[in-house]
């Protein structure tokens, strides 16, 4: 079925601002745009906008719910997408998400990134996978925040556990801002986590944070990789398929 011209429209301008957006951070940033990768986040979006958006030529696709994200991926197996897990993750999804996933963003405890290595591993696959970094204020060593990540000072032990597997590929750091206050001083915390695990890990260079609301922030602070879904697709309710 042809596309609705009036959804392609919309997502084309909503993409036109976004890159808009970015080009005008990077400049105040003195960055090069082209170290600044777009993911469209779609949760609660059809398989429809993810064709749209890859007809227009953005192809990374991120989701935060396996049971949402493995029938899109199957739905649009037939395109060439680099898909993105950047949700909370249980154990017991491994399975299912190192089946379609390219990167994992969410990577906040040793035993998740075993259960991903070993199932991408039994799948003949290699999953790229982020170590998620706890931002909030309150964070503390040893423990998970209730968004998932871990406190900055575990995150170098955990980017080794993920480095030593041999079906995973340490691709950096990745943090949601506190929901609370500037987030320019947390993604700052973000890019000095970043920075002691790249003198561990040279190639681990990715940074995944800033989303519709904080993209500015983001690139001023480091960041390699934004997470998009309002500003491209709209703030439209619930919608699945």
């Amino acid at each position: 079925m042809p596309h609705d011209p009036a959804r392609v429209e919309r997502i084309k301008e909503n993409l036109a601002q976004a890159r808009a957006r970015i080009d005008a951070a990077c400049a105040k940033a003195d960055r090069d745009p082209a170290g600044v990768s777009l993911i469209a986040v779609t949760k609660t979006r059809p398989a429809e906008d993810v064709r749209i958006l890859a007809s227009l030529g953005l192809t990374d696709v991120g989701e935060n719910r396996d049971q949402e994200a493995a029938p899109k991926a199957a739905a649009t197996a037939d395109l060439d997408l680099t898909w993105h897990f950047i949700g909370q993750l249980q154990t017991n999804k491994a399975r299912s998400v190192a089946s379609y996933a390219d990167v994992v963003h969410s990577v906040d405890r040793a035993r998740l990134a075993r259960a991903l290595g070993d199932r991408a591993a039994a799948a003949g696959r290699r999953l790229t996978c982020l170590v998620q970094v706890n931002l909030d204020g309150d964070s503390r060593a040893g423990v998970l925040g209730p968004r998932g990540g871990v406190d900055p000072a575990d995150a170098p032990e955990l980017a080794d556990r993920i480095a030593e597997h041999e079906a995973l590929e340490l691709g950096g750091v990745m943090a949601v801002a506190p929901r609370e206050g500037d987030p320019y001083p947390a993604f700052g915390r973000l890019y000095e986590v970043s920075c002691l695990i790249r003198d561990r890990h040279p190639r681990a260079t990715a940074i995944s944070a800033g989303m519709s609301s904080d993209l500015e922030a983001a690139i001023e602070r480091g960041a390699t990789h934004l997470r998009l879904g309002a500003a491209l697709l709209g703030d439209r309710g619930p919608i699945v398929g």
